[in-house]
């Protein structure tokens, strides 16, 4: 790689990756030639070259940084497939760049070690590890939660709880409401992981002899039946889960199910990979699921554990449904999902700016992030997919260079019509993104320099695409 040559990485890769597993990855960053324009990128995995889904997008940012023509248009993106391999070795990851005036260079991006997965033991039959995040947890809902496990009519289970680094004080008083408890198992996380990373860390601390995992928050109520409910309800599934109440942190009943004004949806991928139904907290599944879903994927959007298990869980096989609820869900100021405040009616011109300026967050925190997510699922669950969820996953990736693909989606808010409203018309947001794509490629082609255009493909703020319908939704209690 020569001195012109600048080639960036501007998303993490997974510091490892467990033997004999595929996967995908998605890449992200910059790439031009201080004397001469890039003609054609090509994603390396071990020497092997991968088209990226974009190359040569505007980046002003970049532009003012270093003041070369061809940095403007520097920015690519793509996911690469990842094939299963053995332990102690490491993928290698890298562009491939042909300039327009001739010849060829090679820029390493990194690379990612593969190691052994966590050793198996005998299955314990039936054994359900309960998996439990915690981070700064109100001590009074804490205890609540705690009891409403300890009270379950199952008694085949144990508990393991990740703590996301809360402060020693809190720590402390966690450890104190389990001690003299066996079946709770308690390890702290060195460093703030998030919920996301610290739900699959909890679920990599469960014990590998259980057959079945559960997902637990810090601060809801169990029902005392909801594990035996869902074992027995469970049957030849992958995962099964249950509906909710809605209560405050008094307790006070706010809404006796989660489904009023929106349909629930188990059985259409494409629905769950637009807009989850499956709450962690309400699910019980197998150890097949954890293992395929881990390592949780990075992609450009918000990331959340429950979408991307019920996902794995769909892809697999079946998901059931017990059509009541098993727990009560809490509802307080420390909930992710605040209220929205929306602006006033905006005029045409403001709407036409807002296609442009908003697209650009519909299309890597929306559209993009599940189309990572489907490529994820390819590769993870390819030998199990049944045809018809295969096309719907190759569909949904298409979206991004066949216009039929975008077609399809684009359609797909249709079906509220005859009444299938799981995900309440969230199709027209990505749709939103996929056409912001194709216009600032359009406009950027032979574009050597920012103009008043707004040409800009760098990634935008984590909150800049929110399903407002699905907001809304969850906001009317």
């Amino acid at each position: 790689m020569s001195a012109d040559l600048v080639a960036k990485l501007e998303t993490p890769l997974p510091a490892s990756l467990p033997a004999g597993r595929a996967t995908a990855v998605f890449l992200y960053g910059i790439c031009f030639h201080r004397r001469d324009a890039v003609a054609e990128l090509a994603i390396l995995v071990d020497r092997e070259p991968h088209r990226p889904a974009a190359a040569g997008m505007p980046r002003p940012d970049v532009f003012a940084e270093h003041g070369d023509a061809g940095a403007f248009r520097s920015a690519f993106w793509g996911t690469a497939p990842v094939a299963a391999r053995l332990a102690g070795g490491a993928v290698e990851l890298a562009l491939a760049v042909r300039l327009r005036g001739g010849g060829e260079q090679v820029a390493p991006l990194g690379h990612i070690d593969v190691v052994e997965p966590a050793p198996s033991r005998p299955a314990e039959p039936g054994l359900i590890a309960v998996c439990m995040a915690t981070f700064e947890p109100d001590m009074a809902l804490f205890r609540v939660q705690l009891e409403s496990l300890r009270a379950q009519t199952d008694r085949h289970w144990t508990c393991v709880i990740s703590d996301d680094g809360s402060n020693p004080e809190r720590f402390a008083a966690i450890e104190a409401t389990l001690a003299g408890d066996p079946r709770f198992a308690l390890s702290r996380s060195g460093r703030r992981l998030g919920f996301y990373r610290n739900f699959e860390r909890a679920l990599a601390l469960a014990p590998p002899q259980a057959e079945l995992l559960a997902l637990c928050d810090q601060d809801d109520r169990w029902h005392p039946e909801k594990l035996a409910v869902l074992r027995s309800a469970l049957g030849r599934a992958q995962l099964v889960y249950s509906d909710q109440r809605l209560v405050d942190a008094d307790g006070r009943v706010l809404r006796d199910t989660l489904w009023r004004g929106r349909r629930n949806n188990h059985t259409d991928l494409t629905s769950m990979l637009v807009a989850n139904t499956i709450t962690g907290a309400a699910t019980l599944f197998r150890r097949d699921v954890a293992e395929r879903a881990l390592p949780f994927p990075d992609t450009p959007g918000l990331q959340f554990h429950d979408h991307w298990i019920g996902l794995v869980a769909l892809a697999s096989g079946d998901v059931a449904y017990v059509d009541r609820p098993l727990y009560d869900y809490v509802q307080h100021g420390g909930a992710f999902f605040g209220d929205l405040t929306h602006g006033g009616r905006r005029s045409v011109r403001e709407r036409l700016r807002g296609l442009v300026r908003g697209g650009r967050g519909a299309y890597f925190r929306g559209y993009l992030a599940r189309a990572v997510q489907a490529q994820v699922l390819l590769a993870r669950c390819g030998d199990v997919l049944t045809p018809r969820k295969r096309r719907a996953l190759e569909r949904f990736v298409a979206a991004d260079s066949s216009l039929l693909a975008l077609g399809w989606l684009a359609g797909r808010p249709l079906r509220v019509l005859a009444g299938r409203t799981e995900t309440l018309g969230s199709e027209s947001g990505l749709v939103r993104g996929l056409l912001w794509r194709r216009l600032v490629r359009l406009l950027a082609t032979g574009s050597r320099a920012p103009s008043r255009r707004p040409l800009d493909a760098s990634l935008p703020g984590l909150l800049s695409f929110q399903q407002e319908r699905l907001r809304r939704w969850r906001a009317r209690v």
